[in-house]
């Protein structure tokens, strides 16, 4: 397979949708879908009428339909739920999921890929945050039955997920290790996936799909090479500039006068250590320009990841109201993200786009009442008696205390699973009539998107993107 030049980022939760993934691959280069809560948005689509019916059309090629039905009598809405009606609750994952939610997640993961693939023969690819380790297996399965291309991943160390996908591949179970805090020393927790239950006897053997880590050092990148469970086939270094879930700065915490992380050169990629390892590796951050994308083919990289840019396309899935706005903001040059050190309860650093009406906003926050009713970003935890609970720094201030949480760790912490939903048009409508509120994200170079959108207009399309990083103007 060659190499493509650029790979579109799986931003958010459903941003990187099928018809971003598959416009993007349909022009010849990497469309990559986001995993993250991808249960979540299946089920919400399937209340909201599955409008279009793409759901359908994907679903009667999943080889197994008993599976199809149960979910479809679960969550399927003919016409689609009351516009103020709340969506019909999915179960929160836990370190072994319930049948239903480990049938829910593949199937969710199989749809997105089979339809990002249609209409082309080029290659697709799954982002999913290795910090949601609870969900990582059913969604890897899912996505593989549909012929998936890549995998990408970051936001923790994947170390374990070459393996997987070889077991995978095999028709075989896999296991990953479960990250529990407080856990006595010396105990495992693991989480178990076996296709063959999934299929009531022997698997398929599948095609085993790339496996690119997402590093922000070259010590990580050379750990994952060594010390995988298999073989890793690339890397995605991505700066602190980045959108979305940032690497925290090395060394001790410190801030700016407006309380931002301050990151200097120890946290700049050592790219000759990353060459020398003798992978393809993709720059990513800011390097959405022609000239950039020239600086890292001269660093040794195979390409560049793009994630802002596509963000806010019209086949993204960000609501068309809020990508109206943000066009709208950087024609105007008032576009701009602020790195928060303390919004995303896994404590890493995370950009929050400005704009009004959504979390960003200080009235909107504090309008918010804490609910915890997603659960993808809890953390495990070892109770007293041995069990293991479920946590999160966004839940409700006296449920995270009595689960033997810390007080300072819920200062400023925003319900990212809620958020992000809202964000593509799927969030929840509370009982007080209420909907909960959107939270954007994007890189620093969300000030130049006026460079993709064509003389008198206000948005832009992928191919608008792609025309301008091959070096045409995206105005012609």
């Amino acid at each position: 397979m060659s190499q493509p030049l650029i790979i579109q980022g799986g931003m958010g939760v459903a941003v990187s949708n099928w018809r971003l993934a598959r416009s993007v691959a349909q022009l010849g280069q990497l469309g990559v879908i986001s995993g993250t809560l991808l249960a979540v948005v299946f089920a919400r689509r399937l209340q909201a009428g599955d409008p279009g019916g793409h759901m359908a059309d994907a679903m009667v090629h999943f080889p197994l339909p008993t599976i199809t039905e149960r979910v479809l009598a679960s969550y399927f809405l003919p016409g689609g739920k009351a516009a103020a009606a709340p969506f019909k609750p999915v179960a929160m994952p836990g370190v072994n999921l319930s049948k239903p939610l480990n049938e829910l997640t593949v199937l969710a993961n199989f749809v997105e890929i089979h339809l990002a693939k249609q209409g082309h023969n080029n290659p697709v690819g799954i982002n999913l945050l290795e910090k949601i380790q609870v969900a990582t297996l059913a969604s890897l399965y899912g996505a593989m039955l549909a012929g998936v291309d890549y995998v990408l991943m970051g936001a923790g160390i994947p170390r374990e997920i070459p393996g997987v996908l070889d077991r995978f591949a095999a028709g075989e179970a896999a296991e990953i290790a479960i990250d529990v805090l407080g856990a006595p020393a010396g105990t495992k927790t693991t989480a178990r996936f076996d296709p063959a239950e999934l299929f009531g006897g022997p698997a398929p053997q599948l095609r085993r799909p790339q496996f690119l880590a997402i590093v922000s050092s070259a010590t990580l990148a050379i750990t994952l090479a060594k010390k995988s469970t298999g073989r890793v086939d690339g890397f995605i270094v991505e700066g602190d500039v980045a959108g979305g879930h940032n690497a925290p700065p090395r060394g001790q915490l410190q801030l700016s006068a407006i309380g931002e992380p301050v990151y200097g050169p120890r946290d700049v990629p050592d790219l000759p250590k990353i060459a020398a390892i003798g992978l393809p590796f993709w720059l990513a951050g800011a390097y959405a320009d022609p000239a950039k994308i020239a600086e890292a083919r001269a660093a040794g990289a195979t390409g560049v990841q793009i994630g802002t840019a596509f963000a806010f396309c019209d086949e993204s899935a960000v609501r068309p109201d809020l990508k109206l706005e943000v066009c709208r903001l950087a024609l105007q040059g008032k576009a701009g993200v602020y790195t928060d050190p303390l919004a995303s309860p896994t404590g890493f650093p995370f950009k929050v786009l400005q704009v009004e009406g959504t979390l960003s906003a200080e009235n909107v926050y504090a309008a918010r009442p804490r609910i915890c009713d997603l659960g993808y970003l809890r953390d495990p935890y070892s109770r007293p008696d041995g069990s293991i609970g479920y946590r999160c720094a966004a839940e409700p201030g006296e449920d995270y205390v009595r689960k033997q949480g810390e007080t300072p760790a819920l200062a400023g912490r925003k319900c990212l699973c809620n958020g992000l939903l809202a964000t593509a048009g799927l969030g929840q409508s509370r009982p007080d009539g209420t909907v909960e509120p959107p939270i954007l994200t994007a890189g620093n170079d969300v000030s130049q998107l006026a460079r993709f959108i064509p003389a008198g207009c206000e948005s832009y399309t992928a191919a608008d993107v792609i025309r301008f990083l091959l070096g045409e103007s995206a105005a012609t």
